[in-house]
């Protein structure tokens, strides 16, 4: 909204922006990100969804009418943006606890120690690219920062990544930049964090894990690369819990490891890897970045039947993503990701399933009910929305639309196409997880190796 009255305030019609509370600093930040620190606000004293209808109008005229009154009314300032130091500056020089403590008061890290991005440092990590050290990747909001290659190799320093992994990291720069990725999004209150995952001959060659313990802290790729994500969303786009600003989630929870996939496993069961559903070829280095807001719990699987085994997912799978089919609904966009240990895969392979038989299995056997789908548009906010106006307009997707009955089931995923599997994990442990996204959908792009790969892998 703060954007909006920017832009009306841009075209000579004077603005005032309504906000809760909660996000009174936000707004001010954004305004003072564009140049309109004192940019007219309109602040709700409370939470409306938790407020009652006498509450709600009460605030309205003893506290809204007011501040709209004045801000519509007082005269408009425009400062200066700050600029920022150059590449090569040297922005400070000291010991080792005085940088970490120059670095911590600016909220240049994520609350561990980092490795100091000297010059040399970052030269080292260029040498693993072709890309101009300039080039601008794309602008980050919401602080409309520039991702360059340059700030990429600074953040992959202090975030403890090796060197070389730095076309890896170019690659999820490459991705966070795409607009569909929607990595301001990843500040909003519900506190998704995003995903890396990786296909590719590069999972070997730079040592990543796709075995036992995939999704833990332990392994220096996984867990230094993922590190990176999070120190360059802190960095570039400015998405910092408070002391910063934009990173508005109510709870939140930490960030994911990188998910490498099994490939020897999903070549032996005769699928493809999820990189090939994104639309490459197989042996293709390829990284993906997506969002998450919720993760299952471990999901086993007893049985050896296809049947059995899914059914065991879906159980699972299933009731957690029920409560956020309402965004897929909203915005079109639902890609629950599913990750499956090696043995699993064998008992779908033994019955004859591929990926898409899982995929319509999951598709047609999880199921919430009409009425849960509207109480969860209206708790997260979405008044405006409901599963029975999107029917009475033919905007619901026709399986949704089966009758009027508020209780009658409806699909929990909006496609089965859009449903991830991957194999990845304990290859003697009978165990799935499901991942379940926020709205964005999952975007790819080919990680980029110098002419010179082999030599600078071994040294020369």
């Amino acid at each position: 909204m703060v954007r909006a009255s920017l832009a009306a305030e841009k075209a000579g019609i004077r603005s005032v922006t309504l906000v809760t509370r909660g996000f009174e600093l936000l707004a001010r930040r954004t305004a003072q990100i564009h140049g309109v620190p004192d940019l007219a606000l309109a602040v709700y004293p409370g939470v409306i969804m938790t407020d009652s209808a006498e509450d709600l109008r009460h605030k309205a005229e003893e506290t809204i009418f007011d501040q709209v009154l004045a801000g519509l009314t007082k005269a408009l300032e425009v400062a200066l943006i700050e600029s920022e130091p150059g590449p090569r500056d040297i922005i400070f020089a000291g010991s080792l606890d005085e940088v970490e403590e120059y670095f911590t008061q600016r909220l240049w890290t994520d609350g561990l120690p980092v490795i100091p991005p000297t010059i040399e440092r970052v030269e080292k990590f260029l040498k693993f690219t072709d890309r101009d050290p300039n080039e601008v990747i794309g602008v980050l909001g919401p602080e409309n920062r520039e991702s360059t290659v340059w700030n990429v190799a600074v953040n992959g320093v202090m975030a403890g990544c090796r060197p070389e992994y730095m076309p890896v990291l170019l690659g999820i720069a490459d991705a966070i930049a795409d607009p569909e990725c929607c990595i301001h999004e990843t500040g909003g209150t519900p506190g998704p964090e995003p995903m890396v995952m990786l296909n590719g001959p590069i999972i070997k060659e730079l040592d990543f894990n796709s075995g036992q313990g995939v999704m833990k802290v332990g392994r220096q790729a996984n867990t230094s690369v993922a590190r990176f994500l999070r120190l360059y969303m802190r960095n570039i786009p400015g998405l910092r819990i408070p002391p910063g600003t934009f990173d508005k989630g109510t709870i939140g929870y930490t960030f994911n490891m990188v998910l490498a996939e099994n490939e020897d496993a999903v070549a032996e069961v005769g699928w493809q890897p999820f990189s090939v559903d994104q639309g490459f070829e197989a042996g293709e280095n390829v990284v993906t970045v997506r969002s998450i807001r919720v993760v299952t719990a471990p999901i086993y699987s007893a049985g050896s039947t296809a049947v059995e085994c899914a059914e065991a997912i879906g159980d699972i799978l299933g009731p957690t993503c029920s409560y956020s089919t309402h965004l897929g609904l909203k915005y079109r966009n639902f890609h629950p990701l599913i990750v499956i240990s090696p043995s699993i895969a064998r008992v779908f392979v033994k019955d004859g399933w591929r990926k898409d038989d899982l995929r319509n299995f999951l598709y047609k056997y999880c199921k919430t009910t009409a009425r849960m789908v509207d109480k969860w548009f209206w708790r997260i906010g979405h008044t405006d929305f409901s599963l029975a106006k999107m029917v009475a307009s033919g905007e619901a997707p026709e399986d949704f639309r089966q009758g009027s009955d508020p209780d009658r089931p409806v699909p929990v995923f909006l496609r089965p196409d859009q449903i991830g599997v991957v194999i990845a994990g304990d290859p003697d442990r009978n165990q799935a997880r499901g991942y379940v996204p926020n709205h964005p959908k999952p975007v790819s792009r080919r990680v980029q190796l110098p002419k010179r790969w082999r030599d600078l892998l071994k040294g020369n």
